[in-house]
């Protein structure tokens, strides 16, 4: 467990911090090439913490240009696999190094609390480095079953340039998730981290050359989706997209594609994910506690996010209480306070938008309004299934919760929605929880708990919360390579036919 400082002690760190503030290319800091510039406010108070380079098309081209320099050149792709692997080590190791600067810098930079940044995205951050790196040479390549006149290799071969572009709720970690697999696999990436939270990103790239990661291989690229992410889709020497944002961002990269070179794609979208709870579950008071953590953790800003409660009738008001209890624990404050549980939101924008939902609920049971800044109050109320607030995705601190009377009425409830990232489902029955995960349309169904597995298992979601591929595990490795089959002739007799 990580030993967090006082508020005062991070308030002290934050006045004295240095943030970046260009664009990170070919080794080095770099302004735009347009000389602009915009702001990065502290979503908290509305303070500015710095001017970063505003980049445009000329940005995103020079940053691809270096980018694919260095994987033709083999300095990354063509490196010995142990040389890669020790290379993420350093960077893993550099990050723990620099693990509190970077906690206050994304708490300051996103809203996030401090808590949270120092409890769990910077420790898994440098687990889920570690991990990929350790895969590298550890993911073997196949020879098929060909006849005994032939050798057929199967090999795996990095995809090549990659525009990982990155949201703005898990800023730090999301990158991970992406250099991660792309850099073990041999890519060289071009990030275009969210315009609202850049400032991780573009230090541990700061970080990552220290490291002894080559010039051109890792370039980060700030800027606006119309200033950035849309060249970088349309850009033809990019051979690969790996995106997490909204599912209407997300068509837009496969547009993108299609509009230039049928460049790969894949997407981690949204979500509106159910958590059932049967009249039939265990310890309801353990069930209230992950309904709770899985609809207010990082204040809703998360796409598997349990915004959805469906419970049963019986137990309905029985969990809710127990919901309301646990709920009253996550305090609403100062996100560098590590006594708060919530924080801000990211923007004034977004801000705006989740509270357009507050006066959704048929009936509020807990909080249903804003603070002053960008905070809004945890907030439980019921719904009907055709209310706004139960159909789409709000990505703030809000569970809505809806009544059924049997396990089928669940299920088809949990299933009338156009996305299929996470479900829960909570029974002390274990066949109707394996009926009911087989039965749910989602990437990731957790029984009797709220999470999203670890670093080892697949993430990614089904109709429109996913496309193309998977976050995580081994299966993460698969978006940045492509498999190349090489098949070799041993006959002795020259005249045969080939094949």
């Amino acid at each position: 467990m990580t030993d967090l400082l006082t508020h005062d002690e991070y308030l002290g760190l934050a006045r004295g911090m240095t943030f970046p503030t260009a664009a990170f290319v070919d080794g080095a800091y770099r302004p735009a090439a347009s000389g602009k510039t915009f702001i990065a406010e502290n979503p908290a108070n509305g303070e500015a913490l710095c001017e970063i380079a505003y980049c445009g098309a000329e940005d995103v081209d020079f940053a691809v240009s270096k980018a694919r320099a260095a994987f033709d050149d083999g300095r990354w792709s063509k490196l010995h696999p142990a040389e890669r692997k020790a290379a993420l080590i350093r960077l893993a190791k550099l990050i723990k190094r620099n693990a509190r600067e970077l906690a206050v810098m994304e708490s300051l930079d996103s809203g996030k609390t401090i808590y949270d940044c120092e409890t769990v995205d910077i420790p898994e951050t440098i687990q889920c480095l570690i991990w990929h790196a350790e895969a590298i040479d550890k993911i073997y390549d196949q020879v098929s079953p060909a006849s005994d006149d032939h050798i057929a290799m199967i090999l795996r071969e990095p995809v090549g340039v990659v525009g990982l572009v990155l949201p703005w709720n898990f800023p730090l970690l999301m990158l991970a998730w992406k250099i991660g697999p792309a850099l073990a696999a041999g890519c060289t990436v071009v990030v275009k981290p969210a315009e609202d939270t850049s400032l991780t990103a573009l230090r541990v790239a700061e970080l990552a050359a220290e490291a002894g990661v080559p010039r051109g291989v890792l370039n980060v690229v700030p800027g606006t989706g119309p200033e950035v992410g849309e060249p970088l889709g349309l850009h033809m020497d990019v051979d690969m997209i790996s995106f997490t944002g909204s599912t209407e961002t997300g068509r837009r990269f496969l547009r993108y594609a299609a509009d230039s070179n049928l460049k790969e794609i894949t997407l981690e979208m949204g979500g509106k994910n159910p958590a059932i709870v049967m009249e039939d579950a265990d310890n309801l008071d353990r069930v209230a506690a992950h309904v709770v953590n899985g609809a207010f953790w990082n204040m809703g800003e998360n796409c598997s996010a349990s915004s959805r409660l469906i419970v049963h009738d019986a137990v309905k008001d029985a969990l809710l209480d127990r919901i309301l209890a646990h709920a009253r624990e996550w305090t609403l404050g100062d996100p560098l306070d590590p006594a708060h549980r919530v924080g801000a939101l990211v923007s004034k924008a977004h801000f705006d938008k989740v509270c357009g939902y507050l006066n959704e609920g048929q009936r509020v049971h807990m909080g249903g309004k804003s603070r002053s800044g960008t905070h809004v109050e945890p907030t439980v109320m019921d719904v009907a299934p055709d209310d706004a607030a139960a159909r789409e995705e709000i990505f703030g601190p809000v569970l809505s919760v809806l009544t059924v009377k049997s396990f089928e009425a669940a299920i088809a409830l949990a299933n009338d929605t156009e996305y299929g990232l996470a479900a829960s489902i909570f029974t002390g029955n274990i066949k109707r929880a394996l009926r009911g995960a087989r039965a749910l349309r989602a990437g990731t169904v957790t029984v009797n708990s709220y999470g999203e597995g670890d670093i080892t298992t697949p993430f990614g979601g089904h109709r429109q919360s996913g496309f193309g591929g998977r976050d995580n595990g081994l299966a993460a490795h698969d978006q940045y390579t492509q498999l190349k089959t090489i098949w070799v002739d041993l006959a002795d007799d020259a005249d045969e036919a080939v094949g």
